[in-house]
């Protein structure tokens, strides 16, 4: 009997403890990483370093990276980094998926700080070693963002895949030299990438000249996130094209994971923007507002 009470006890515990990732970032939500770090700190003296722990601890470093806190964003980035040495020893960074998001997350703060400190040299340089660790992992697709974001303006744009895809096949990249060009990395589950279409369509209509391109790739799934063949997965991308982006009808939609990989979109919507002469002139990981993508495009194209 007691020791089914113990067990029942443990079980509790785990359960009452299971939110760790979403009770920190809540706390950090208001400012308050002195709250954020009690919840740690509780979390950790109980169940120790799980990979829950290290995800939560991850978003430390993340929020005050969002405020500039640079240094600080710095620390938590490390400190993520070496609780997580023990639980990588003869596993892989994809054995859970807590795990390789706070590994992911650690190395883009860390990197991103240290750019955010005037030390970008060495937050490329970072990224590239992380890079010949991570290369095949989950979190390459991650790693290839940030350098994106650190080196990817005023570099020629990669060439896209276009063996796959829905209604219109894209004109290769190299025979749209003389025109701008607009990349919208989009996926079929994500509501951000449907709050961005009207944008798009607004700035189509009010730029002449401007041609815009939509990556997608399957995900293995469809509605309500059933498992779906490739061709069911592709017939899914196309419905959910025409339902909710009726404003693009008419953009090529080439179907690649490549594509993802080779621009770093990790994150959906990214918004890559290339000039007449075939290079990146901004690239913008997640939703971007009308005023602030009209901006950007309005260096490289006339309005109407």
């Amino acid at each position: 009997m007691l020791r089914k009470f113990g067990l029942l006890l443990i079980l509790l515990s785990s359960t009452a403890w299971a939110g760790i990732v979403e009770d920190v970032r809540l706390t950090l939500a208001q400012n308050n990483f002195s709250s954020a770090e009690s919840e740690l700190n509780a979390y950790k003296a109980k169940l120790g370093v799980t990979p829950e722990y290290l995800e939560a601890l991850s978003w430390m470093g993340r929020a005050a990276l969002g405020m500039e806190q640079y240094a600080q964003a710095d620390s938590y980035a490390k400190q993520t980094m070496a609780s997580a040495a023990p639980l990588l020893k003869g596993h892989s960074v994809d054995s859970d998926p807590h795990l390789s998001t706070a590994v992911g997350a650690a190395l883009e703060v860390e990197a991103l700080a240290l750019a955010g400190r005037g030390q970008k040299a060495q937050g490329i340089a970072l990224l590239r070693r992380s890079l010949q660790t991570y290369g095949n992992t989950s979190i390459a697709a991650r790693i290839h963002k940030n350098l994106n974001l650190l080196t990817f303006v005023g570099q020629p744009a990669p060439a896209l895949k276009s063996g796959e895809y829905v209604r219109l096949r894209p004109a290769p990249l190299a025979q749209m030299k003389g025109s701008p060009l607009l990349l919208f990395f989009w996926a079929h589950w994500c509501i951000d990438c449907k709050g961005e279409a009207p944008i798009l369509a607004r700035l189509r209509s009010e730029f002449n000249g401007l041609t815009i391109i939509a990556p997608t790739q399957r995900y293995g799934y469809a509605a309500h996130g059933e498992d779906a063949t490739p061709q069911a997965e592709l017939a899914y991308i196309n419905s959910v094209w025409q339902q909710y982006y009726s404003g693009l009808q008419g953009v090529p939609v080439p179907v690649s994971k490549e594509n993802f990989n080779a621009y770093g979109s990790s994150t959906t919507p990214t918004l890559v923007l290339v000039d007449r002469t075939g290079k990146i002139a901004y690239y913008h990981p997640g939703a971007v507002p009308y005023e602030e993508l009209r901006a950007a495009i309005e260096k490289v194209v006339p309005a109407r």
